[in-house]
């Protein structure tokens, strides 16, 4: 039987140890990112490295008060009290040694400029971008970061959550590339001890279809 314990073993994990992560290993997560499948071949990731304490927490602010804003416009106690519910989770990279914020570019696709340029309808062209390419990309690349952290023996954690401070954290970084945008960002770092069980997944039978 072919051992997948690298893919059954991953969990997410929001709890860490203080332990710094070697550079060498930091370099080697996100190499194994690059290898990642990429539609058109076209690598459309970056990689920014956090591990400033005083940064990192400073980020966890400024989406902790995005959140709170967003919060306020809610118009009645259910959906605050859920909304406002997740933020631990939204804020759990300030817990990490080490975040990874990932950025993108645009993906280039040249059918819709064929057809935008032959005036196709908008419908037609919703339906060739709905697939996003290029954020199918990215989350494979970061699947390998959290795979290979796994197998380092690493904890981690995918979190597309804290986008909605998305201006506020791009001008925070600093990050300067034309044509690139925050997309998530993954806390990585030494699993503290007894961190929570994976949740289950659902039954195969409830996510597969065959056709004979």
């Amino acid at each position: 039987m072919v051992n997948l314990d690298l893919i059954h073993n991953r969990k997410s994990v929001r709890k860490f140890k203080s332990t710094e992560i070697p550079r060498e290993d930091i370099l080697e997560l996100i190499k194994a990112g690059t290898e990642a499948p990429s539609p058109k071949h076209q690598q459309n990731w970056h990689f920014v490295v956090l591990q400033n304490r005083d940064i990192i927490n400073e980020m966890a602010e400024i989406v902790t008060k995005s959140h709170e804003n967003i919060g306020s416009l809610a118009k009645n106690e259910k959906d605050f009290k859920k909304h406002m519910s997740v933020i631990k989770y939204y804020t759990s990279f300030k817990n990490a040694p080490v975040v990874i914020l990932v950025y993108a570019c645009e993906y280039d696709m040249i059918e819709y400029k064929i057809l935008k340029e032959n005036d196709a309808p908008k419908e037609v062209l919703d339906v060739l971008v709905s697939p996003q390419s290029g954020a199918q990309g990215i989350g494979a690349a970061v699947e390998n970061i959290l795979l290979a952290a796994t197998e380092m023996g690493y904890g981690s954690c995918y979190m597309t959550g804290p986008t909605h401070a998305k201006t506020e954290i791009e001008n925070l970084i600093g990050f300067n590339k034309e044509g690139y945008e925050l997309m998530s960002m993954i806390s990585i770092g030494v699993p503290d001890e007894n961190t929570p069980p994976k949740p289950p997944r659902k039954p195969l039978e409830d996510v597969v279809t065959f056709i004979d």
